[in-house]
């Protein structure tokens, strides 16, 4: 870890709420056994998604797991969790200890590339515990991550590691978008746990 990185254990919003990016918590070595497991054990379909009316199935590749088979409803369609695996479990625990909270659930995102990304959204829905902790966990390769105030537009940047963790909470998902924006730089995998409380 770099500890004369500014953005380490600091809070990345200048107000409206709470980022805080830990820098990688485990070895790039580690990052990438885990990153192999994950390509080889989850079991990954297709995003869909309705926007603007229309049905669109992404590149980019999905997952849910938790600990129970809760329903979870985002772009007007509704995922059903799988149980924990093994890995997950690992990397739960890992998180948790970082940022002393509990987790329930975890998606996961595969973005094959750069040419796959996430547009402006807010990880607002109402299965979510209001205000909660999103521990996003990232495996693979690095890519930049931009938050957008709501209200002045402010933009906030940060590149995320192998092995890094971000964690957004308090008032963050009502006040700020964030993304994933595409990239040409990019030609291998990433994939971007995002752990999360149903509920409560």
């Amino acid at each position: 870890m770099d500890l004369f990185n500014p953005f380490v254990n600091h809070n990345l919003l200048p107000k409206d709420g709470e980022v805080i990016y830990y820098g990688p918590i485990i070895s790039i070595q580690q990052a990438n056994n885990f990153l192999q497991q994950l390509l080889d054990n989850i079991q990954w379909k297709n995003d869909e998604a309705v926007i603007f009316g229309k049905h669109i199935i992404t590149k980019r590749k999905v997952a849910w797991y938790a600990d129970a088979n809760f329903s979870y409803t985002y772009s007007k369609t509704t995922k059903q969790a799988l149980l924990w695996t093994k890995s997950l479990l690992e990397l739960k625990s890992l998180v948790e200890e970082k940022t002393k909270t509990t987790y329930n659930s975890c998606l996961l995102n595969l973005y094959h590339n750069g040419d796959e990304g996430m547009g402006w959204h807010s990880d607002d829905e109402k299965e979510l515990t209001k205000n909660g902790s999103i521990a996003s966990l990232s495996l693979g390769a690095e890519r930049k991550f931009l938050l957008k105030n709501k209200t002045d537009k402010q933009l906030i940047s940060v590149f995320l590691e192998n092995g890094s963790l971000l964690e957004m909470k308090g008032t963050t998902q009502t006040n700020w978008l964030h993304r994933l924006p595409p990239t040409k730089k990019v030609n291998t995998p990433r994939i971007n746990l995002t752990f999360r409380k149903i509920g409560g």
